[in-house]
């Protein structure tokens, strides 16, 4: 059997199985483009949560890593929530413990903890309010100004709100493992070769390399930047699972990836095969105890809302 075909067995197989579960499949723009198409939504993590909520599905198949379905779970305590390849974590999810944000709350009296939907449930338990890439600087912008604020985990997004807020954030020792790999003479390399493209950044990004963007917006922004511009090139400062979604939607464009370092080996451990597994056995699940779902509830729905 052919690649191509073996995709089209897999798709037709898992398109039966997610009827007969009641199942709703989520993938996260930066998984494969075969996972992508057996989607019944396709976006960023929270969003992502956020559909499936609203949906009748008994089951969430989540094509992503694991704090997004730790998110699923949070939204959807009355769903079976799956993560195909259980191991698909997130090293910046990773790099803050309870432990050591209890440590430091510590140290920082009256300190308002912003954690980044990028994290475990049980850290977003003991945060204040979440945020996204998209939110996050009018999150910042609605708290007190005479509270200290402590973004958590990511550094650069957190320096990236600290200049567009003009506050004071003590900002966590993190980073994603994939954006940090790109720096400024990749962009600067790949404008030269492309000299009419517009830069897109993540805000994930350091700080030299949102120096050089024409937009910096979450994984959805940018798409939406892409479709709605009158420009016809793109340089894509992200990780390169959403090139498919840019040539799907605006096919008669042009989209040029940054780096090839952009590509996160957690993203792509989904396969069709893991999907389809996950479907056949209900496993492996994700689930998040009542006490640490409560907690966490209460940081995403303080950012709901103000958003």
């Amino acid at each position: 059997m052919s690649t191509e075909d073996k995709i089209r067995y897999l798709s037709e197989e898992i398109k039966r199985l997610k009827k007969e579960r009641r199942a709703v499949i989520l993938s996260h723009v930066y998984q494969r483009p075969e996972v992508q198409e057996i989607a019944d939504f396709v976006g960023d993590s929270l969003g992502l949560s956020q559909q499936a909520a609203k949906t009748d599905a008994e089951v969430i198949v989540f094509c992503g890593v694991h704090f997004m379905a730790e998110s699923a779970a949070i939204l959807s305590p009355d769903k079976i929530v799956l993560l195909p390849e259980i191991k698909a974590g997130c090293p910046m999810a990773d790099m803050v413990t309870v432990e050591a944000l209890q440590e430091k709350k510590k140290e920082i009296p009256g300190v308002i903890v912003v954690c980044y939907v990028n994290t475990s449930a049980a850290v977003k338990a003991e945060s204040d309010v979440c945020c996204t890439s998209a939110n996050a600087v009018k999150i910042v912008s609605s708290l007190p100004e005479d509270r200290p604020v402590l973004f958590i985990p990511d550094e650069n997004l957190g320096q990236y709100v600290a200049r567009r807020t003009g506050r004071r954030i003590h900002l966590w020792e993190g980073y994603c493992n994939t954006h940090d790999k790109l720096f400024a003479e990749d962009v600067l390399a790949a404008r030269e070769a492309h000299p009419n493209a517009l830069v897109l950044v993540h805000p994930e990004c350091r700080p030299e390399v949102i120096d050089l963007a024409d937009a910096v917006a979450s994984t959805t922004g940018m798409i939406r930047f892409a479709r709605e511009s009158d420009a016809r090139e793109f340089i894509v400062c992200t990780e390169t699972g959403i090139l498919h979604q840019f040539r799907k939607q605006c096919p008669d464009k042009e989209f040029y990836l940054a780096s090839d370092k952009l590509i996160c080996p957690n993203m792509k451990a989904t396969t069709l095969e893991k999907v389809h597994r996950a479907l056949v056995t209900l496993e492996p699940r994700v689930t998040v105890p009542p006490e640490i779902r409560e907690k966490a509830l209460r940081s995403l729905e303080r950012m709901l809302a103000v958003t």
